[in-house]
């Protein structure tokens, strides 16, 4: 594949491949020596317009461990803060001769301007853009759901009748949005549960089931409760919930939710978490919890894609 800006871009198979290509990823991971050579030679650019901790050191680390160069960009104390375009930085990158270009931006649909323009010839890789999608959380929250239900028999799976409870912040999550498409390509069986006032404009056109109250949805019975951060650097207007108190109480995972899951039920976050807001240490600490491994798969799925990005199709790997 070229470019990854979007899981709506990807079919069933395609989404199939990656995961399975990240289990040999993962497989690297547990040998002394965790690096490949796969991609010696190649240059890959961190190019971050937003704040990241684990999404950038992810990328870095995946790109190392394929043996690749890595350059990480900021926009912070960069030519960007001194208004230098996109094109213009896009082209700075083409010249330094950038092989892959992995892109955090505000702006939704930053990325596929990108990969659309003669600016650059590398390979684009959306990291997160506005409100829009984040690509590769999608691929590794479904790869951790898989790896959790059916171990190291996973390659080859789908994630066909798993119910997938997602929570909090619709409104204002690209991680949302980008697991709605890919697990529901997938095969799972995804509902959604926040406050009115935090689900977006054309709900009614994704395919999902909607609720507005947390216990009837743990009620009914899930595999995977997903809590979502609340964005509150986006919520500039106030008037999403009423308090914090409240939104904890409502659509929060504290103690008393997480005793009332099934036994098997996985906890998911995708980081970084509001202990006590959307989520309780228990339950972010519990064994049911996947947020760790969430973190260490994030690795595998990402140098998957930039494997596939660069080497256009799964080969040998040694």
């Amino acid at each position: 594949m070229k470019h990854l800006l979007s899981t709506r871009d990807l079919t069933r198979d395609e989404a199939i491949g990656i995961l399975d290509v990240a289990e040999d990823m993962a497989d690297v991971q547990s040998r002394e020596v965790r690096k490949l050579p796969t991609l010696r030679g190649r240059t890959v650019v961190n190019l971050f317009f937003e704040d990241s901790t684990r999404t950038r050191i992810s990328f870095e680390a995946a790109a190392k461990r394929l043996s690749a160069d890595v350059i990480n960009f900021s926009a912070k104390g960069s030519s960007v803060s001194k208004g230098e375009s996109l094109k213009d930085t896009a082209q700075t990158l083409a010249a330094i001769g950038a092989d892959a270009v992995v892109i955090r931006h505000p702006a939704s649909g930053a990325p596929q301007v990108l990969a659309q323009s003669n600016w650059i010839e590398a390979g684009i890789i959306n990291a997160g853009d506005g409100t829009h999608e984040h690509p590769t959380q999608g691929l590794l929250d479904a790869f951790t759901i898989r790896r959790r239900l059916h171990g190291t028999a996973s390659r080859g799976r789908s994630l066909d009748g798993v119910r997938v409870t997602i929570v909090g912040d619709i409104l204002h999550s690209r991680v949302a949005r980008s697991n709605v498409w890919l697990l529901t390509s997938l095969g799972a069986q995804v509902h959604l549960v926040a406050p009115a006032t935090l689900l977006p404009v054309g709900i009614a056109n994704w395919p999902v089931t909607v609720g507005y109250d947390f216990d009837e949805a743990i009620d009914a019975g899930t595999d995977v409760v997903m809590m979502l951060r609340i964005q509150a650097e986006r919520m500039m207007s106030g008037g999403f919930f009423p308090n914090a108190r409240e939104y904890s109480k409502r659509w929060g995972l504290d103690d008393a939710r997480v005793d009332r899951l099934h036994a098997a039920t996985m906890v998911m976050h995708p980081g970084p978490m509001n202990r006590g807001l959307e989520i309780s240490s228990r339950a972010a600490d519990s064994p049911r919890s996947t947020v760790l491994e969430q973190v260490a798969n994030g690795v595998s799925v990402r140098m998957a894609v930039l494997y596939l990005v660069l080497s256009g199709e799964r080969g040998e790997l040694s």
